[in-house]
């Protein structure tokens, strides 16, 4: 075979127009038209980096190298709430807030949240793919923002601390726990009789290490790849909120993208959401044995009284006056009544 050296590979080019020579090049070697950042909290080792990586290699094979998204997971760019604000300024175009953060900036955000609504992924994925997964996106659109079709599963949260397992409501009553930064979390542990503090993700483990916290809540692999089991004794699970990631991206940067680049970018990023959402079903057929193996104990109350005082509280019926008529009907389409 012929050996290609630098000599021939100039001549080559020098028989080429000039406007001919990028497109005589191989089309990954040149810069991306379009070169975007994606920013969120969790570490690389989580389910939804993975497919994100994914989604990413695919995309820029598939628009020949014009889409480049460089991924910087673990709160590189800041906590939850500097990425929002990131996105919606176009510091960085793409963003996976849990709907409990971007509820901050939108608030009906919130309603796949309501405590103890969802008993089941059948409902959960009845209600975010459909009617109340539409009002939504249609809400994240007027704060300058595009949300993409399928939701990211963030899963069921259950409940941890260093001082006691959670077996009853009666047990929240006065636990220092970390919630996120959402008024829903705050406002129902309130009603369980808790003493909610809202902290970045990023603070969590020094939290409950250093005690200024006893307790926190998140979904089960979330305690794994975090390694909170190092600082937490107890692991009750109340699956008390079904929780997900919106995968949003600045509007302005979106709106610009030609027709073809958006077909493709968005059918990457819900078709690996979808692989996400397996990946996280699997996961969690097996983190629980593993937690247990690195000593954390683990119990299952039933939601009863945990239902029984939120609408003691009066929790239900005000979330439904805030949330409005609207978007709690198309909640209660998917879960029965709550209020």
């Amino acid at each position: 075979m012929t050996e290609v050296t630098r000599r021939s590979v100039l001549r080559t080019l020098s028989a080429v127009p000039a406007a001919g020579i990028a497109a005589a090049l191989p089309s990954m070697a040149r810069a991306a038209e379009f070169s975007y950042k994606y920013g969120n909290n969790l570490p690389v080792t989580h389910p939804l980096n993975i497919r994100a990586q994914q989604a990413a290699d695919r995309i820029l094979k598939e628009t020949n190298g014009r889409v480049e998204i460089k991924i910087f997971p673990n709160n590189q760019l800041g906590g939850d709430t500097d990425m929002l604000a990131q996105v919606r300024s176009g510091g960085i175009e793409f963003f996976t807030p849990s709907a409990l953060v971007i509820a901050t900036l939108v608030p009906v955000a919130a309603i796949n949240a309501v405590g103890f609504a969802f008993s089941d992924y059948n409902q959960v994925w009845g209600a975010m793919d459909g009617k109340l997964g539409a009002h939504v996106r249609e809400a994240i659109s007027k704060s300058r923002l595009y949300a993409f079709e399928k939701m990211w599963d963030n899963g069921f949260r259950q409940t941890t601390s260093s001082k006691a397992p959670v077996t009853t409501a009666k047990d929240m009553d006065g636990l220092k726990i970390r919630v996120p930064v959402s008024p829903l979390s705050i406002s129902m542990f309130k009603g369980l009789g808790a003493a909610p503090a809202s902290l970045q993700f990023s603070e969590v483990y020094s939290s409950l290490q250093t005690k200024i916290v006893d307790a926190q809540e998140n979904p089960l692999p979330i305690i794994q790849v975090a390694k909170l089991y190092e600082v937490q004794k107890f692991c009750s699970l109340t699956n008390h909120i079904w929780d997900g990631y919106w995968f949003i991206a600045n509007g302005r940067a979106w709106d610009k993208l030609p027709a073809d680049l958006k077909t493709i970018i968005a059918r990457a990023i819900n078709e690996a959401g979808l692989q996400q959402r397996d990946d996280i079903k699997k996961l969690n057929e097996t983190v629980v044995a593993d937690l247990q193996s690195k000593g954390l104990s683990i119990n299952r109350p039933t939601s009863d009284s945990f239902r029984a005082k939120l609408r003691e509280a009066g929790f239900y019926g005000e979330w439904k006056e805030r949330f409005g008529a609207e978007a709690w009907g198309l909640l209660e389409q998917s879960v029965g009544k709550l209020a």
